[in-house]
């Protein structure tokens, strides 16, 4: 069980805050049902979600975790996934965020990515469901690593770049 304060990933939600715990007295039960109150951190708004609901949630990873997946991006090989088919295309992207892992995420930014290169080297349009799903997994990743980096969200991008430099160069 989390406790308040508490910095946890919840679904697709992302980073929030555990601001509290409340019960509530079920209609036509005994006893009453815990629900966290958690704050997104990068959203509007309030959830208040039962303690033993089957929505996703995690700790937030720490700064070695963070670091040590960041380091790792050189040496991940991204594979541009096609598919003219938008339900397909979206039913793929949807698999790789709903597995809620760092390292997915990084897999998922990378492809998509790739894919933009790829498109617009050939005068092409970047498709919106790509657009949409890179936009999605960014705001899920950078997030969680700007808890665990202790840096503001606008800064996750250039310290991700600037330490996969430093990494090639030494």
């Amino acid at each position: 069980m989390y406790q308040i304060g508490d910095l946890i990933v919840y679904g697709g939600t992302g980073v929030c805050r555990v601001e509290g715990l409340e019960a509530q007295k079920q209609k036509g039960a005994e006893g009453a049902r815990q629900y966290y109150v958690l704050k997104p951190l990068y959203q509007d708004g309030t959830i208040r979600i039962p303690v033993d609901t089957k929505v996703f949630m995690r700790p937030v990873i720490s700064r070695q975790e963070a670091e040590r997946l960041i380091d790792a991006i050189p040496g991940i090989n991204a594979e541009v996934y096609h598919d003219r088919n938008f339900t397909q295309l979206a039913a793929h992207y949807q698999q790789a965020l709903g597995s809620h892992e760092c390292a997915d995420l990084i897999e998922l930014v990378m492809s998509i990515y790739a894919k933009k290169q790829y498109v617009e080297s050939r005068k092409r349009k970047f498709g919106q469901v790509d657009a949409r799903f890179m936009k999605r997994a960014e705001n899920l990743l950078y997030g969680e690593f700007s808890v665990a980096l202790g840096i503001p969200f606008e800064g996750v991008q250039e310290y991700i770049a600037q330490r996969v430099t430093n990494k090639k160069s030494s």
